[in-house]
């Protein structure tokens, strides 16, 4: 329930992110013995609140949330950055992370950019996301893995375009029209680092999450939201300014935020005054 309310009153524009997440995680807490770890993989353009659902996610699991000894950010520009080193990057990953797990079964970790995650090193988890019992003694089941990734969202783009060009609406978008395409299309993009994995070879990643490019009413709804998160009394003149300040694509239609609402807090900024 908690979970639900902070998804609903927090992401926006993303009814088929918060769906799956909430039944993912629903179903995988209320599992006395899990088969596996859950593993779910988040995709979309930047802004559209990956790390956003992550956050959220992690906090409902340990309240300190990314600040918490048991939740754990690997940025793969920060901790992955050498081509040369994937063989000492896969040795130190699994080390750490069985580190952990023997610590606390029900450890989160969270991969971002994984668009940018050399190809090969996330493999050396595979052993810990698979159907086994004990991996040398620890067991991985309780755990829960969140790759974020900025691949595939071309494709997501592409088909919420789609569904708006033929006139249905956004909320009618499932995953059964997303995931098939974005399975496909990361474990074929070599832009991803994810390209021929093991992982997704074994069908190991539990749910593929599409996270939908943001209309303008839904930058407006978090310029509100920070509006409000910073104490100010919201006004409307300064929302419709902010959120015209934004870029929007198809260049003729401006349907949807470039950025999603990543440059909200940035653009309210300039407004301080007012």
């Amino acid at each position: 329930a908690a979970l639900k309310a902070q998804l609903d009153n927090r992401l926006f524009g993303q009814h088929l992110a918060k769906d799956v997440v909430l039944k993912a995680v629903l179903g995988f807490s209320n599992n006395p013995s899990p088969k596996k770890p859950l593993m779910l993989s988040l995709h979309g353009w930047a802004g559209t609140g990956k790390n956003f659902l992550s956050q959220i996610l992690a906090e409902q699991v340990h309240p300190a949330g990314l600040r918490s000894k048991f939740v754990h950010l690997f940025l793969a520009t920060l901790h992955f950055p050498h081509h040369d080193q994937v063989k000492l990057y896969k040795e130190q990953l699994q080390n750490w992370i069985r580190g952990n797990v023997s610590a606390c079964p029900s450890s989160v970790f969270i991969f971002d950019e994984m668009d940018k995650m050399h190809p090969g090193v996330i493999d050396a988890i595979k052993p810990f996301l698979d159907y086994y019992e004990e991996v040398d003694g620890v067991s991985y089941r309780k755990a829960i893995f969140i790759f974020l990734s900025n691949a595939g969202g071309d494709l997501i783009n592409k088909a919420a375009l789609d569904f708006w060009a033929s006139g249905k609406r956004r909320e009618d978008i499932q995953l059964k029209d997303l995931e098939p395409l974005l399975s496909v299309g990361v474990f074929n993009n070599k832009n991803s680092g994810l390209w021929h994995s093991s992982i997704i070879d074994r069908n190991l990643i539990d749910y593929f999450v599409p996270f939908l490019p943001l209309e303008q009413r839904h930058v407006k709804m978090c310029v509100r939201a920070e509006m409000a998160a910073r104490g100010y009394a919201v006004d409307e003149k300064i929302v419709q300014e902010v959120a015209d300040e934004m870029t929007y694509f198809p260049k003729e239609q401006r349907i949807y935020s470039d950025k999603g609402c990543k440059t909200v807090q940035a653009k309210l900024d300039i407004h301080e005054d007012v």
